[in-house]
C-alpha cells in the first residue's frame, strides 16, 4: 500500500466500508517506516503497539456499525512540538529530552484522533522549531526523500519527509515563519498555513510566538490537507484567538476549485533575490493561472523592505521566554539560539511594540492590494532545497544565502492564510513550490485556488525513496 497514491478520503472510506481494516493500514505504515526511516530520519519515536491498539479500536467501531469518523484508520505523524498522549514532547532539544510522556493530546491531535486518525509516532524538527532545516543534536538530520543529500526544509521537516516518502498520509505541523509551507515546498507537497486561530492552540500554556504561529496538517495533495482540517477547525475556549467554525465544509467547497478573476504575481515581493531556476519553474504557473481564466497582474513591490528584523524581535523575545527557565543549561542549546535569546534580552519593550506596529502596517498594505485582486502568488522559497552540508543555508544564483526563506514570514506577521503547491522540479530533480496568499480569513479562496492550480499543473511524480 502506497499512501502517496491513495487519497485520504478514499483510505478512510475503505476502512469504514470494511474493504480493509484499520489494523492492516497501521501495519502498512509501520512497515514503511521500518523500511525507509533509517535513511530519511523523519520519525524520532514510533510506538507500534500503541498504534495497533488505536487501529483495533477503530475496527471495533466499524464492526459495531458505529461511524469511527472521517479519518477512520488514517495513520498520522505528530510533529515533536505537539503533545500526543504517551509520547515525550522534546521540541528537538536536549533540554526536554527527559520530559515525562504527555498525559493528554493537544487540541489538534485530540480532534484528529476523534475523527479516527491513528497516531503512529512523533516527527523530527530543528531545535525549538527555529530554523528551515530539520536537524538537531538529539535526533540528527531529516533527509529530503527527493534527494537524501538535501534538506527537507523546516521546521516541520520531519512531517513533510514522512508524508513525501509514504510513511504516513498525514502529519501535523506548525508555521510561525513558514514552517509548514517551506518543508511542503521542499518535499513536493501541498501545505496550508490557515488563518491564525482557525486551528486552535489552547492548552495550559499561551501562544508560543505571540500569535505568529499557526497549526495545521501536511498532506500530499490539497484534498488530503482539507480532509484533515475539516475535522479540526473551530474554536476552543482555552485559545483566546481561536475563530468560529466555518459555516460550510471546506472539503465540500473543493468540489468547485477555481482561481479568482484577478490574481497578483509578485516574483520577489519587492525586497529579495530569487534563484533563477526557482523563478523559472514558478513563473510557469503564471501561464497556468492565465489558462484557468485569471487576469494575472505583476506587482513588483508588495512590501518596501524585508521585515526580518521585526519578525526576529517578536519571535526572539518568545525564544528568550522559552529558554529563560533553563538558563543554567544553555550550554546544551544550539549556539545560534543562545545568541538570539541574549540579543532579545537587550531589546527594550518599545521595540516589541514597534514590531507589532509593523505587522499592522504590513496588513494595511495587503488590504490595499486585495482591493484590486483576490489572491497573491509568489515563489514559496528563494532557493531550491539546499544541501544538508550547508546546515540550513540556501544557494541563490550560486551564492550561499542564510535567509533563503524570506518570502514566507511576512504572511505570519499579517496573519494571512497562505498555501504552497508544487510547481515542478529543478534540472536536478528538486521540488519548487509556489505560494498562494489570500485576504484575512479567506482560507477558502486560497484552498480553492490551490486545488485548481494543483490539478492544472498535474504534478504527480513520487520521490524515489
Amino acid at each position: 500500500m502506497d499512501f502517496r497514491t491513495v487519497p485520504v478520503t478514499e483510505l478512510a472510506r475503505r476502512v469504514r466500508h470494511k474493504e480493509i481494516s484499520a489494523r492492516e493500514v497501521a501495519q502498512a505504515s509501520l512497515a514503511r517506516i521500518g523500511e525507509v526511516n533509517p535513511s530519511v530520519h523523519a520519525f524520532v519515536a514510533v510506538d507500534g503497539t500503541r498504534a495497533l491498539e488505536q487501529a483495533a479500536a477503530v475496527d471495533q467501531l466499524v464492526a459495531s456499525g458505529t461511524d469511527p469518523g472521517s479519518l477512520a484508520g488514517v495513520p498520522l505523524g505528530v510533529k515533536d512540538s505537539e503533545d500526543a498522549a504517551g509520547y515525550r514532547t522534546t521540541h528537538g532539544s536536549a533540554l526536554l529530552a527527559d520530559s515525562a510522556p504527555a498525559v493528554h493530546d493537544s487540541v489538534l491531535v485530540a480532534r484528529l484522533r476523534a475523527a479516527g486518525a491513528v497516531v503512529v509516532g512523533k516527527t523530527n524538527l530543528p531545535e525549538l522549531a527555529w530554523t528551515a532545516h530539520t536537524a538537531n543534536a538529539l535526533f540528527g538530520t531529516t533527509k529530503n526523500p527527493w534527494n537524501l543529500d538535501h534538506s527537507a526544509g523546516g521546521s516541520s521537516g520531519g512531517s513533510a519527509a514522512a508524508v513525501a516518502s509514504g510513511m504516513v498520509p498525514l502529519a501535523t505541523g506548525s508555521d510561525g515563519g513558514g514552517s509548514i509551507r517551506i518543508p511542503s515546498s521542499c518535499c513536493a507537497l501541498s501545505g496550508l498555513k490557515p488563518s491564525h486561530g482557525r486551528v486552535p492552540s489552547g492548552g495550559a500554556t499561551g501562544a508560543g510566538w505571540l500569535g505568529l504561529s499557526s497549526k495545521g496538517v501536511l498532506g500530499r495533495h490539497v484534498d488530503d490537507v482539507v480532509a484533515a482540517l475539516d475535522s479540526v477547525v473551530g474554536p476552543d475556549p482555552s485559545d483566546l484567538r481561536s475563530l468560529p467554525r466555518p459555516e460550510a465544509s471546506w472539503l465540500d467547497a473543493l468540489r468547485d476549485p477555481h482561481v479568482p478573476a484577478r490574481v497578483a504575481w509578485s516574483p520577489a515581493l519587492g525586497y529579495t533575490e530569487v534563484d533563477a531556476e526557482v523563478l523559472a519553474v514558478a513563473e510557469r504557473t503564471v501561464s497556468v493561472l492565465d489558462a484557468l481564466g485569471a487576469d494575472v497582474i505583476e506587482v513588483e513591490t508588495v512590501f518596501d523592505e524585508d521585515p526580518l528584523d521585526d519578525w526576529l524581535a517578536i519571535v526572539g523575545t518568545c525564544l528568550l521566554r522559552t529558554l529563560e527557565p533553563y538558563a543554567e543549561r544553555w550550554g546544551s542549546v544550539t549556539a545560534t539560539l543562545v545568541s538570539i535569546a541574549e540579543h532579545a534580552r537587550s531589546l527594550p519593550a518599545l521595540r516589541i511594540v514597534q514590531a507589532l506596529d509593523r505587522c499592522h502596517a504590513m496588513n494595511l498594505r495587503l488590504v490595499e492590494l486585495f482591493r484590486d485582486v483576490r489572491l497573491l502568488v509568489t515563489p514559496t522559497t528563494a532557493a531550491p532545497p539546499p544541501p544538508n552540508d550547508l546546515e540550513g543555508k540556501g544557494v541563490v544564483n550560486g551564492v550561499v544565502d542564510a535567509n533563503w526563506v524570506r518570502l514566507t514570514y511576512p504572511f505570519n506577521m499579517t496573519r494571512s492564510p497562505a498555501a504552497t503547491v508544487c510547481a515542478g522540479l529543478t534540472a536536478h530533480g528538486l521540488p519548487v513550490g509556489v505560494q498562494l496568499v489570500g485576504p484575512q480569513h479567506a482560507d477558502l479562496v486560497v484552498l480553492r485556488s490551490a486545488a485548481a492550480l494543483e490539478r492544472a499543473i498535474g504534478f504527480d511524480a513520487l520521490a524515489a525513496i
